[in-house]
Order: C-alpha cells, then sequence, then structure tokens
C-alpha cells in the first residue's frame, strides 16, 4: 500500500472519509515501524497489555486479547523465541501458565512505541503541537461519546446530544 486514495472534495461535514484517510496512513506508517522490529502488531498490541497489566495467566491473555488459546500459543512462541516474553507454570496450579515481559520485551516495546509515535508525527506533521493537542483532545471526546452511545440506543444518544 504505497499510494493511498486522493481525496476528492466531500459534501460540508463528512468526516467520515476524511478521518478514513489519516487511519489508514497512520496505519500503514505503524505496520511498516512494526515489520522494522520483526514484529506483527499483533506482537506489540499483546506486548503492550502485558506492560499495562503486568504477568497475566495465558487463558486470561487469550481473554483479553480477545484470540482463541491456540492462537495465543503461536503468537507467545514467536515472542518467547525473541526472548521477548517468558511463560512459567503458575505456582498456585501447575497446569497453568503464566505470561511476562522480560527486560529485553520492555525494551523493545519502548522502541517500537517511539517509532510508532515518530510515524503518527510524520502523518499529522501538517498541523503544529497545539493543533495536534487539539485534535486528540477532540477525538477523545468523540471516542467517549461513542462508548456512551453504544451502550445506550442509538436513537437516544442521537436526540440526547442533538439537545445539547
Amino acid at each position: 500500500m504505497d499510494q493511498l486514495p486522493i481525496v476528492l472534495p466531500q459534501p460540508r461535514g463528512h468526516s467520515g472519509p476524511l478521518l478514513e484517510l489519516v487511519a489508514r496512513r497512520i496505519r500503514a506508517e505503524a505496520e511498516s515501524e512494526v515489520e522494522s522490529f520483526e514484529l506483527r502488531p499483533r506482537h506489540v498490541i499483546a506486548l503492550t497489555l502485558l506492560d499495562l497489566v503486568g504477568e497475566q495467566s495465558q487463558s486470561d491473555l487469550a481473554e483479553a486479547l480477545r484470540v482463541d488459546r491456540t492462537n495465543l500459543v503461536g503468537l507467545l512462541n514467536d515472542l518467547e523465541t525473541a526472548d521477548l516474553i517468558e511463560r512459567r507454570r503458575s505456582p498456585q496450579d501447575r497446569r497453568r501458565h503464566t505470561v511476562s515481559l522480560t527486560p529485553a520485551g520492555t525494551r523493545r516495546l519502548a522502541e517500537v512505541q517511539n517509532a510508532l509515535a515518530a510515524a503518527e508525527q510524520r502523518v499529522l506533521s501538517a498541523l503544529d503541537a497545539e493543533q495536534q493537542a487539539t485534535l486528540h483532545a477532540l477525538l477523545q471526546r468523540v471516542t467517549a461519546n461513542t462508548a456512551e452511545c453504544s451502550e445506550q440506543s442509538q436513537a437516544a444518544c442521537s436526540a440526547e446530544h442533538a439537545d445539547a
């Protein structure tokens, strides 16, 4: 995906196509960065989750990542071979394994996160720092609203926000 489609003029107020284009650009840049570390996006997601929540049982990790346990084994095999994670038998239940980041995994994740931040910065470079902060705040607001609306009926949520 070297070339992305040219954005044609959109009817006033239609942000969806523009958001989609920016998301695709960020995703393409991010995937390129992740590949340079010989990782896949799912590896980075697993490492990030382990970094955020700490050691997890394999079954809890599979549930948190919403992947089948058999698929998780392959993902963990990749990460363990690269010395980014460690699997140990649970002291409470010898049939279970726990998964944690290794020091090398913590360092690699920090490197990947820095590369991803640089990739995002390249895409958003047309905006100054204040504009980027504003965009981020607005996207957080929309994301929070979307989460709220998914819990309510969409019609009730639309009516509620139209009155505001």
